[in-house]
């Protein structure tokens, strides 16, 4: 097994394999701007770390949300792609569930990562491995979760509503592929790479717009 991994639905590019024991080289790097352009560097750093070429790798996990569209499509599309040129399955992991993973929180907690617009997207976590509530978009201020401790970039913005907020504050395509490479081994099914948006994306067709139509 080699699993490349690899996530854009939070400002951080982060890539990772891994070889169904543990990771061997991993990248990530924060700017909300530039998925686009730092994506496929970042899978060469990592291949080229490992001493891999790309035709080794035997499947594609991607992290599919929530997140805002423009940066959750890239990675997305860029799985698909990789996908298709190496013939191997792409699977899809909620982009919240490998921030739980990767979290040293004892008990219940939440995950919460910046959805922008005064809000975020959060879950509900038993521990780092089990999600106990569906991903959902909403105002910190409109939450009552009874103080747990949270963690992610969503938490630390909003300390009124996340009193405990702890790391990490991104996810790492690192944890991705961990959680991915253990849920196999398992026999777990993972879910199919579509993305999870929760909500309608920023740019939109303008309504009533003039049509020019030549004379």
């Amino acid at each position: 097994m080699l699993l490349l991994a690899l996530d854009t639905a939070t400002p951080a590019v982060t890539v990772a394999l891994h070889d169904g024991t543990s990771v061997i080289a991993s990248s990530s790097q924060v700017d909300a701007r530039r998925h686009g352009e730092l994506l496929l560097p970042a899978v060469d750093r990592v291949l080229a770390e490992a001493g891999l070429r790309l035709d080794a790798v035997t499947g594609v996990v991607v992290g599919v949300g929530p997140g805002p569209y423009t940066g959750l499509r890239v990675g997305l599309m860029t799985a698909d792609t990789f996908g298709l040129a190496l013939d191997v399955p792409v699977y899809g992991l909620c982009t919240l569930d490998g921030l739980a993973y990767a979290a040293e929180v004892d008990g219940p907690f939440v995950v919460a990562t910046d959805a922008r617009r005064k809000e975020v997207y959060w879950a509900r976590y038993a521990d780092p491995r089990t999600r106990v509530s569906e991903p959902a978009v909403d105002r910190p201020a409109d939450l009552d979760l009874g103080g747990l401790p949270a963690v992610g970039a969503g938490a630390l913005l909003y300390p009124d509503t996340f009193p405990d907020a702890r790391a990490p504050e991104y996810v790492s395509a690192a944890a991705l592929a961990s959680l991915a490479a253990e849920k196999l081994a398992a026999g777990e099914e993972l879910a199919a790479p579509r993305p999870l948006y929760l909500r309608r994306p920023d740019a939109q067709v303008p309504k009533n717009y003039k049509v020019v139509t030549p004379k």
